[in-house]
Parts: C-alpha cells; structure tokens; sequence
C-alpha cells in the first residue's frame, strides 16, 4: 500500500509540472508569464479544495465505493476502502465466533447464565429453563436471587467468595433434582454462572454413605465379640502366644476405633445443622490440657493460651470431638520433649481456636489432601501413633456444620499450626458468674 501511494504521489507531482511547464511556455510566447502561473496555481488549488469536499462527502456517507482515479486521490479514497473492507471482515469473523459460542452454550446440558456485575440476568441457555426455571424474554434483565428464590442463593451470591461450588441446592422447578453452582468471574465486572445436575452424584454419594454406614455398625458387634474373647485370654497361660495376643489387641481396638470414627462421619454427614448452645472456652481448653497429658505421659510440654474471655456459640459435643482430634494428633506426631500450645483469641473479631506443635511437619504437596478420609502424610506414620486417618475429615465437617474452615501451616522439621476459624456472628460474651 505504501509503494502504491508512493507512486500515485510521484504521478500527481507530474501532473503539477506539467500543467506549470504549459503555463510557462504560454508565458514565454504570449507574454505576461506571471499570469500565467498565477491562473495555474489558482487551477491546482481550485481542484484540491472541490476534491477535498468531494473526499470528506465520501467519508461522510461511508461508502465504500469511488470513480476517482489512480493518482493521489485515488489512492486516498482506497486506504478507507480498503481499512472498511478488513474491519467488516472482522466484524464478520466475530459474528461467526459468538453465534458458534452461542450455539455450543445453548447445547450445553448444564445451566448457563450470564450476569452483569449487579446479578441481572444478560443471557441463558435452554438448559437454565430446564433446570432453574428461566423464562425467555421476560426474564432477561431480571435479577437472578429474585428469579431462584433461595437464602442460599442470595448470601452465596453476596458473599463475593465463589471459589467453591455451591453444592446440594434443590432445583427451583422440582425439589428432586439437586444442583451444584459455580460462579466464573470473567471481562469487566460480568460472571459466568454454571448450574449442573447433580442428582445421580447426590444419589451415589448417598448411597455411599449408607454403606459405610451400614458396614461400620455391622462389625461394630462382632467387632466387640472378638476384642472380648481376646480379653478373656490371659498370657500367662502360654507365654509364648504373649506377642501374638498384644498384636491382637492392639489391632483390634484400632479397627474398633475406625468404625466408631466412620460411624461418626456418616453422622455428621447425614446432618445439615447441629443443636447449638454457649460453649465455654475457658472449660473447654482446661479439659483439652488434660486429655493431652493423659496421651502425653509426661513427653511432651503443653500449654494453653486464653487470649480473649469470650465463649463460641455452637455444639459442646462436636466442638470438643473437633479440638480433641487436633491435641490428639499434635501429641501423636510431636517427638518427645516437644511443645504443644492449646490457643484460643479473636482475630480481626472472629473467634480462632488453635493447636500448635514442634513436630515433624507436613510437606507442602501434602497439605491440600490432610483432611481426606485415610489420606496419609507417610505410609506408616498414622499406623505407628495409632491413628485412623479419619481425625481430620471429622474436623472437616464438624467446622463445616458451624460454616468454619481449617487453615493449616506446617514446615517440615519445625512443626504445624492447625486453625479453626469461626465467624464473628458465633462470638458469645463469656458467662457471668450467675449464669454458671
């Protein structure tokens, strides 16, 4: 384009000369030259100014069509030409890509919605008709919690934090389908909301609950036979049977404790909330010291820290399963002549429990899966302390019923942090003495 510019310049110049060179001859054989190129400079200027109006009329009307020549002007008028014709080949192309987009959204079998950063509604797919009950037209525009009328829905939707799922929520057009929503922020200030149905998962999900549950109260009973018919045998009466019989006993308390922890999980599984009442901090730490010296033996150093004065509002029984698992684990895993401090303090005025050792530590590519069921840092480390693997996702999902989280800072060699954080809603004032 610049070589064809070039060339439609050089021609123009041309042209100029020609018409001055005309004018000069004139000038030299009629006389009176300098009237003769003023009437040659007066014609260029004339022709430029009625081309440029014609130019800037072109422009105006946005055609993209002209009957100019292959000088200067010609080209001119082929530079927006030419810029039209690539602009509306990529408008064109854009088109195409958001109707493809478009299409392969509204095929999605999952709910599709797009929302603007106030939560209106700009645009769903047939799925969201299907499984959220959106109607088109008439609902774009709308607010989505007004449209699916659920608190969870709305505290989910103003709590600006979508990293997790919003999981198990009833479908609003049949109680039975059970869906999970995801919130995809994207562009400036719009969200890309994603619901699935999750019906089948639920349901397999359930009915691996039921199993475990199931099994684990089956051999609860012979479980209990066998530990008391081991008890009933006395070593003395073959010393050389003392070995096998200890193993015995030993293996079998701790399969009797995994089952009595998988039951407890399928509990807390099954329920969505828990009764709440005032739990003393002040008790619960002291009780918490105890339990950890009866594990300890006299290994370890423990300590509390009672930070604040204030109570947790939530479940007495939980709570203490949840805090006791952390102190048991920090006694486990800490070598001997460690230190274990028992923590409780408001943080920016939310309530955080807090259990803290000088054990072995956790590697950072262990940290997210700890809270699995069974999931082990080392392949014998839970086995040799006499752990389950379990302590930890009953702690999961003991928060989870108080909507807490666990945080977890851990360096190998120097120790772990093991956190509860509580929100500020359950902050209790302690107990007054009349109370007590």
């Amino acid at each position: 384009m610049n070589g064809r510019v070039e060339r439609a310049f050089a021609l123009s110049l041309w042209r100029a000369a020609g018409l001055f060179g005309i004018a000069l001859l004139l000038g030299a054989v009629a006389g009176g030259l300098p009237w003769w190129l003023f009437a040659a400079a007066s014609a260029l200027l004339a022709e430029m100014f009625w081309r440029l109006r014609r130019y800037g009329l072109w422009l105006q009307s946005g055609s993209r069509r002209s009957n100019e020549d292959g000088a200067l002007w010609g080209a001119l008028y082929r530079i927006p030409a030419l810029r039209q014709r690539r602009e509306l080949a990529r408008r064109r192309r854009l088109v195409q890509l958001l109707r493809a987009f478009r299409t392969t959204a509204a095929a999605l079998p999952d709910a599709t919605v797009v929302l603007d950063g106030g939560g209106a509604i700009l645009w769903f797919n047939a799925a969201a008709t299907r499984l959220l009950g959106l109607s088109y037209p008439h609902d774009i525009g709308g607010h989505f919690s007004n449209l699916v009328r659920s608190p969870r829905v709305t505290r989910w939707l103003e709590s600006g934090d979508w990293s997790e799922p919003l999981m198990d929520l009833p479908a609003p057009v049949d109680d039975a389908v059970r869906l999970g929503l995801r919130i995809i922020p994207y562009a400036q200030g719009q969200r890309l909301l994603v619901a699935r149905d999750m019906s089948k998962l639920m349901q397999l999900e359930q009915v691996r609950r039921d199993f475990v549950a199931n099994v684990s109260h089956e051999l609860r009973t012979p479980l209990t036979v066998v530990h008391g018919y081991l008890d009933l045998i006395e070593p003395d009466q073959s010393p050389e049977l003392e070995p096998i019989l200890l193993e015995l006993r030993t293996q079998s308390r701790r399969m009797t404790q995994i089952v009595e922890d998988l039951l407890t999980l399928s509990r807390l599984e099954a329920q969505d909330s828990l009764p709440e009442e005032r739990v003393g901090m002040a008790g619960m730490l002291q009780t918490l010291r105890r339990e950890a010296e009866a594990l300890s033996l006299g290994r370890h150093a423990i300590g509390i820290a009672l930070r604040t004065d204030v109570d947790l509002n939530g479940s007495p029984k939980e709570l203490h399963s949840a805090f006791s698992n952390l102190v048991s684990n920090a006694v486990r895993y800490t070598p001997a002549g460690g230190r274990i401090e028992i923590v409780w303090e408001l943080r920016d005025g939310q309530p955080v429990f807090s259990v803290s050792d000088t054990g072995q530590g956790i590697a950072p590519s262990h940290l997210p899966r700890v809270t699995e069921r069974f999931y082990r840092v080392s392949s014998s480390r839970s086995r040799d302390t006499g752990g389950t693997g379990l302590g930890l996702s009953i702690v999961k999902h003991v928060l989870q019923l108080h909507q807490a989280r666990l945080t977890i800072e851990s360096e190998v060699g120097v120790g772990s942090t093991f956190s509860c954080h509580f929100g500020a809603e359950r902050v209790c004032a302690a107990a007054t003495s009349e109370e007590v």
